[in-house]
């Protein structure tokens, strides 16, 4: 074409342009170039475009155009903005292209790991189940018809559960939460989600059974926000409304709890929370305890009262209900409301913005993750639809339909599944309240009511008008029809403008009925958005078009009326105001696609449509309004079926369901302390903090005196009943001290079998847990680990009084074996510290306490089933073995060695080692821990020890939550707690370091972690799991003194509660 002479120039300087070099590189080359005199400005030009183009610019670059009278510029400018726009495509074209291969290759692997899985799982089968088996896979790859499900082996929940006393926890964090004038709409994070968790609580408390509610968020002191969303505690209902005021205990009802985690006087949006997870997690652990505690005091007879289950809402909350959940060992429901996955979906088929974009904006990545760690850990998880669960769970590593199918077919015929697990899908619509609504009567008739409306009734005072009234009535000519009413915001996705075109092109329903368009509220439209703006145009064109005046209504301001309730969406999630609609007598007119389906099940009151289809919407609405008995047969169906969707149904349904997963809380196997201590061993056991700190006091082998330190306290004292307690265990100890003496692997440490009972961690009011990961290049622990411990202990010395409460514990990647043989070498007794994690958190120890008669350590046996739970040993090896000793779990490699070990020295009942034998082919733990995930394993990989082993132990331990089991177990707060790490090490080192404990980390000490497997490219960065700036973090730099440690921990100190 004439004109375009220059798409050939373009064309020719894309061939030509090669490989771009750095900006500094291309202005040097333009300027020799221009030298020689063949300076190609085209090609300079595509060179800059390809690397600068900005798509903000495009709207001011064509208002320059327009304004311009130069006809060369205003040709250099078109030109400009020509090529803008074309690169715009190929970057759209290249990004659908990429997003196409990464489905596809996604596609591949979940059916690699799903055939996997059944695979492995059929070999302990005989030939009839595997034909069975492979029979259900191919069934549920196949359509059929659905079919309702018989529930009839769950026990519904009902008034006679009153005597359970149950006590549930919520969590959602993000947003403004309060039970009063909630600030809806306010932003983005204070929505839907907020109502919905507030009602949810308050319905809970009223159920029978249901004992106290408790909804965690966060706690904001902030000048952005009202003061009340800085209250610690927040009453929502004292309990059910029909309850006696004797049935109602002291710490009944629902209430928001509010956990102050990440900056204190900040508001933060929900993508900023990330790193403060674990804050909010060590926060609500102490808020669980204490009030299970309290519970047990009311209501559980002295015994701890645990939550029965905990609920997160969200991928954040539910992130922190997999924490809480396996350091209680309660049972864990998710509800996602939005999902992360589906985002991104929608956000990269826009193709405006790369994954990298959308990941920096959004944190999307982290935000995957914790869905999918929230799948791994829950029992169930609760959807409104079907569809949420087929088109958008579906997008999940962690969840596959047919796979779970397979799954659920084992456990019914108790099959071992390996480990393999698969968390329930469960629909439960959301709750609402219908308190307001009131149900009429079906003998008025429209026209009656209308005028009562206006002008009243034999002569009688006409009723109240309501103010939609006002606004509906001006534009209609004849408001006696019947009406067609569509609620919905101007979005081209809620397909208002087919309505429009449906009514406007069938001339009988003109006659029949009134079309009222509901499209949110307005005062101009020059004021809403492009979008909206521009369907609420189209509205008016087509009523233009179609000569509607006098038939369509598009009031700027809403409430309700009679008639049929329409929504033509192109795809709704679930369809709220379907339901409100049938509250107040409106059947429906509804999309087929997505929520509406569920709904019109229940309720049976109206009729679906395909929503691309006009004459089928045009039919529908026609066929409701011009057919009486039709439309009250929809309206009595509507009334009478509203309940199901009512919040005790909600409740009833949702206790039903949680009350058939599989109840767990904490349970020991051993004697608790508080259980039945007597007096004179619960004094020797306080008195064990004087001696193991004179034991510790000599740096250079000289002991103190136990017995002057503690004659001292008694002459102190003054009581003589105290100095006779203190002369009966003197006696007994220097009695134990000349007739035993326990080698514990070459450590000989007097230890008394009365005092040694039960775990001295439970008598400290301060823990020091040293988790430096230095190892050599075989994996072998430095010495200067050795040297850095006695630094520590030094340190803390230093204060005689913080050391008569502190205690030290050693968690490492090394087995307890190695630990003892470490520690003896480095002239260190193992009864130095009061907990070894070893392991990396798969083993408990207590020296000195958990022992045998050789003094031999014994691991924790609580500890060990608390870390038991979706634990499936035999399964793992034969999985990981074939991944990581294949390409891509199908062809065996070439080479005549395997990329990993097994390390049978360092393996335990819940712990995996292996010896990394070619790093290079080595998976990343993400890439990893995914294709397990799509196996339906579930547990906690991890490289360690200078990238010389690779770990796999349970879902529900590791080393950070060791502590807090220590926590839960013996009641030694996490904020007590200082955990001293180097600046990098295994892959949990960033799982160390967040949290409410203080932690120290000493620069210089660790020359190489394990930390570059971590994670693959694209994936979530540090920053999302470590906070950038935190007063529970401390520095020190190479070369720290005892002095410059103690200095460290008391600057710890003043932040932690108590100290």
């Amino acid at each position: 074409m004439a004109g375009n002479e220059w798409i050939n120039g373009y064309l020719e300087a894309i061939l030509d342009s090669g490989g771009g070099g750095s900006s500094e590189q291309n202005v040097q080359k333009e300027v020799k170039m221009r030298e020689r005199g063949d300076f190609n400005p085209t090609k300079y030009f595509v060179e800059e475009v390809v690397t600068g183009v900005d798509e903000t610019d495009l709207h001011r670059t064509w208002i320059k155009v327009v304004a311009t009278r130069n006809s060369r510029d205003r040709s250099s400018r078109l030109e400009n903005m020509c090529w803008r726009i074309w690169h715009l495509t190929r970057k759209k074209k290249q990004l659908e292209w990429e997003e196409l291969q990464r489905l596809a290759k996604r596609r591949w692997e979940r059916e690699q790991g799903r055939r996997d899985a059944t695979e492995d799982m059929s070999e302990d089968l005989s030939e009839g189940e595997k034909g069975d088996i492979v029979g259900e896979l191919m069934l549920s790859e196949t359509p059929r018809k659905k079919f309702q499900r018989n529930f009839s082996n769950l026990e519904v929940w009902s008034d006679d559960k009153k005597e359970k006393k149950l006590y549930i926890v919520l969590i959602s964090l993000h947003g403004l939460v309060r039970g009063d004038q909630m600030e809806l709409g306010r932003d983005s994070d204070t929505g839907g989600q907020v109502k919905y968790v507030v009602e949810l609580s308050r319905a809970l408390a009223r159920m029978p059974g249901v004992y106290r509610v408790d909804l965690f968020t966060r706690q904001i002191s902030s000048p952005e926000v009202d003061w009340s969303y800085g209250e610690p505690t927040e009453m929502l209902t004292a309990g059910p409304e029909d309850a006696d005021t004797n049935e109602l205990g002291e710490s009944s009802g629902a209430y928001i709890i509010r956990i102050p985690f990440g900056p204190r006087n900040k508001y933060l949006r929900k993508e900023l929370l990330w790193p403060y997870i674990q804050e909010f997690v060590d926060g609500a652990l102490a808020h669980i305890l204490n009030m299970s505690k309290v519970l047990g005091e009311q209501i559980g007879g002295g015994q701890p009262v645990w939550p029965y289950v905990i609920h997160g809402h969200y991928a954040d909350a539910g992130d922190s209900a997999a924490l809480l959940s396996g350091a209680l060992n309660i049972p864990m429901v998710l509800t996602g409301h939005s999902l992360g996955r589906n985002k991104l979906e929608q956000l990269l088929k826009q193709g405006r913005q790369s994954k990298e974009d959308i990941n920096s904006t959004y944190k999307i990545m982290r935000r995957i993750e914790a869905e999918e760690l929230s799948l791994d850990a829950a029992e169930l998880v609760i959807t409104s639809t079907k569809q949420e669960i087929d088109e958008q769970w579906g997008l999940y590593d962690g969840f596959d339909v047919k796979l779970e199918k397979v799954l659920r077919a084992r456990a019914r015929r108790g099959v071992n599944c390996h480990g393999r697990y698969m968390p329930r899908m469960v629909v439960i619509p959301p709750g609402m309240d219908f308190s307001n609504v009131n149900v009429q009567e079906d003998t008025p008739e429209v026209d009656g009511e209308l005028a009562a409306l206006i002008g009243g009734v034999d002569g009688s005072s006409p009723k109240s008008l309501p103010a939609i009234w006002s606004e509906v009535m001006r534009f209609l000519t004849n408001p006696h029809k019947p009406m067609i009413l569509a609620l919905s915001r101007p979005d081209p996705k809620k397909n208002i403008t087919t309505l429009v075109k449906a009514f406007g092109e069938c001339r009988p329903l003109r006659e029949l009925a009134n079309l009222t368009l509901i499209m949110g509220n307005r005062d101009d439209i020059d004021e809403m958005s492009s979008g909206n703006a521009s369907v609420l145009t189209t509205v008016l064109k087509l009523v233009d078009k179609y000569d509607l005046y006098g038939q369509v209504a598009f009031p700027k301001h809403h409430r309700q009326s009679d008639g049929v309730f329409i929504n033509p969406a192109l795809v709704e999630p679930f369809g709220l105001t379907l339901i409100e609609a049938a509250a107040h007598g409106l059947p429906m007119v509804a999309t087929k696609n997505g929520g509406p389906v569920d709904i019109h099940q229940a309720l049976n009151n109206g009729l679906l449509v395909d929503p691309h289809d006009q004459q089928a919407i045009a039919d529908a609405l026609l066929k409701l309004v011009s057919e009486k008995s039709l439309w009250h047969e929809c309206r009595k169906n509507g009334w009478k079926n509203i309940h199901l969707f009512s919040w005790p149904e909600h409740c009833r349904t949702y206790l039903t369901r949680v009350a058939a997963c599989r109840m767990r809380h904490p349970q020991w196997q051993t004697a608790t302390p508080e259980d039945e201590i007597p007096a004179e061993e619960s004094f020797n056991d306080s008195l064990k903090d004087v001696q193991d700190m004179s034991l510790r006091l000599s740096v250079d082998g000289e002991k103190s005196s136990l017995n002057e330190s503690l004659d001292y306290a008694a002459i102190a004292s003054g009581d003589p009943e105290l100095q006779d307690q203190v002369k009966r265990v003197l006696s007994k100890i220097k009695k134990q001290e000349s007739t035993e003496s326990i080698d514990i692997e070459g450590g000989n440490k007097p230890l008394e079998s009365s005092v040694s009972k039960y775990p001295i961690l439970r008598r400290r009011r301060r823990l020091i847990v040293i988790a430096v990961d230095c190892y050599d290049s075989d994996g072998a622990p430095e010495n200067k680990i050795g040297q850095m411990v006695q630094d520590v202990m030094k340190a803390v010395r230093l204060d005689p009084q913080a050391a008569r409460v502190s205690g030290f514990a050693l968690s490492t990647a090394m087995p307890v074996s190695e630990t003892m043989e470490f520690l003896k070498s480095g002239d260190i007794q193992v009864n130095e510290f009061d907990a070894l994690i070893c392991s990396s958190g798969s083993e408990v120890y207590y020296p000195g306490a958990y022992t045998e008669e050789d003094g031999k350590l014994i691991r924790d046996p609580d500890y060990a089933s608390h870390i038991d739970y979706r634990w499936g040993c035999e399964g793992l090896k034969k999985t990981i073995w074939k991944l990581l000793n294949t390409s891509e779990g199908e062809e065996k490699l070439e080479e005549p060695f395997s990329t990993i070990e097994e390390d049978t020295e360092s393996s335990n009942s819940h712990c995996i080692s292996y010896f990394i034998k070619e790093l290079s082919m080595a998976k990343k733990v993400d890439d990893l821990r995914q294709k397990l995930r799509m196996r339906g394993l579930r547990c906690h990989p991890m490289y360690c020890r200078n990238l010389t082993r690779m770990h796999i132990i349970p879902l529900l331990a590791s080393r950070a939550q060791a502590l807090r089991y220590l926590f839960v177990r013996w009641r030694l707060n996490v904020a007590n707690m200082y955990v001293i790490l180097g600046e990098s090490g295994d892959t949990d080192h960033e799982e160390m370091i967040a949290g409410a404990h203080n932690t120290v980390i000493m620069k210089g000490v660790v020359s190489r972690g394990s930390e570059e497997l971590l994670r693959m490219t694209g994936s979530y960065l540090r920053d999302d799991i470590v906070p950038g700036e935190s007063p529970l973090v401390t520095y020190l730099s190479e070369g720290a003194t005892p002095d410059d440690i103690a200095d460290a921990l008391k600057l710890g100190s003043k932040s932690a509660p108590g100290m």
